[in-house]
C-alpha cells in the first residue's frame, strides 16, 4: 500500500506553505504545534507532553517532521538553529530520488527504509489517479483508500523492514549523544505518525494525547495541499478521496495500534519482541526523556 503513503508528490509551493501556516517562527509554540517553518510545515518537537505517572517529555531532542525537500534559505537558518545532530529518513528510494533530502550542514543524514519490503506502487501512479478524477473514484472510492491505509498501518507494526529501521531509529534516539534528532517521511503523518505514537506511548502518554498529538498533521498538511485538494474536486474528483490520502484519520492509528496488541499485548512487548529493543534500553528511553515535576 506504499501508493497511499507517497502522498507528497504534489507538493506545493513555498508561497502556499507559507500561507498555510499561521506561525512565523520556532520559539512560542504549544506542545504539539507547528515549529512555523513554513517550508516544513508539519515539523513539530515531541516534547511538553506529560504521562501517565506525572512525568514530562523533555523538549528540544526530538523532532518529527514531513520531508525536508525545497526547503528556503531563510528557513534553512531556522532549521540549523535547532542544532540536529541527526536526521532519520523513512521514505522509500523512489520518494528520496524525486526530492533529495536537504540539511543544514553538519548533520548526519540517516536512511531508513520502513517500507522496503512492501509491494511499490510508486509515487507516479497516484499523481497520474490525482489528474484523472473518474479513474480515482473507481479505484480509491467507497472505503478503499481507507481500508488501503487500515492495512498499510499495520504494515508499519509486521513488516520485516519496517521492524528493523523502527529498531534503528529508537536505538539511535535513546542516545544522548545523538541527540537533537528528527525523524521524517514524505508528509510527516503516517509512517511518521506510527514512530511517533509508539514512542510517546511507551513513554507512557496517554492514548488521547498520543491521538491529539497525531490528528494535529491534519492542521498543517491539508492547507499545504488545497490547491492540489480544490483542483480534485472540481474536476469531478471525490472530496473524500485526498482528504483521506493526504490527511490523517483516527482509524488509521488504531489499526497499527490494534495489530500490535494482537501480536504483542503491550507496548513494551512490541519494543522487547518485535523491535528487538530490551527492558533496559526501553528504560534508557524513558530516563533519557522523561523528567518528573
Amino acid at each position: 500500500m506504499v501508493l497511499f503513503l507517497m502522498a507528497g508528490c504534489a507538493q506545493n509551493s513555498s508561497d502556499e506553505q507559507k500561507a498555510a501556516s499561521g506561525e512565523e517562527d520556532v520559539k512560542g509554540t504549544s506542545t504539539g504545534q507547528s515549529l512555523g517553518i513554513v517550508s516544513v510545515p508539519n515539523l513539530r518537537d515531541l516534547g511538553g507532553y506529560t504521562t501517565s505517572d506525572g512525568a514530562t517529555v523533555a523538549t528540544g531532542l526530538l523532532y518529527r517532521s514531513n520531508q525536508l525537500s525545497g526547503i528556503s534559505p531563510s528557513d534553512m537558518e531556522k532549521l540549523a538553529g535547532l542544532k540536529l545532530k541527526n536526521a532519520y529518513d523513512l521514505r522509500t528510494a523512489a520518494e528520496r530520488e524525486a526530492r533529495p533530502e536537504e540539511l543544514p550542514p553538519g548533520v548526519n543524514y540517516v536512511v531508513l527504509d520502513v517500507l522496503a519490503d512492501s509491494p511499490q506502487a510508486g509515487p507516479a501512479m497516484l499523481e497520474k489517479l490525482m489528474k484523472n478524477p473518474k479513474e480515482a473514484n473507481a479505484a480509491l472510492g467507497g472505503g478503499k483508500v481507507e481500508e488501503g491505509f487500515r492495512q498499510s498501518y499495520r504494515e508499519f507494526v509486521s513488516l520485516p523492514s519496517a521492524q528493523a529501521g523502527f529498531r534503528k531509529l529508537f536505538l539511535a534516539i535513546g542516545e544522548k549523544e545523538q541527540l537533537p534528532a528528527l525523524f521524517h517521511c514524505t508528509t510527516g503523518k503516517d509512517r511518521t505518525g506510527w514512530a511517533a505514537a509508539a514512542f510517546l506511548t511507551l513513554l507512557g502518554v496517554p492514548r488521547d494525547k498520543v491521538m491529539e498529538d497525531y490528528l494535529r498533521s491534519n492542521d498543517y498538511i491539508l492547507p499545504a495541499y488545497k490547491k492540489v485538494i480544490d483542483g480534485f474536486e472540481a474536476a469531478g474528483g471525490d472530496p473524500v478521496i485526498p482528504a483521506a490520502i493526504l490527511g490523517v484519520k483516527k482509524e488509521y492509528l488504531e489499526a497499527a495500534f490494534d495489530e500490535m496488541q494482537t501480536k504483542y499485548g503491550t507496548i513494551e512487548k512490541y519494543f522487547s519482541e518485535g523491535l528487538g529493543i530490551d527492558a533496559a534500553q526501553q528504560r534508557a528511553l524513558r530516563n533519557l526523556y522523561l523528567a518528573q515535576d
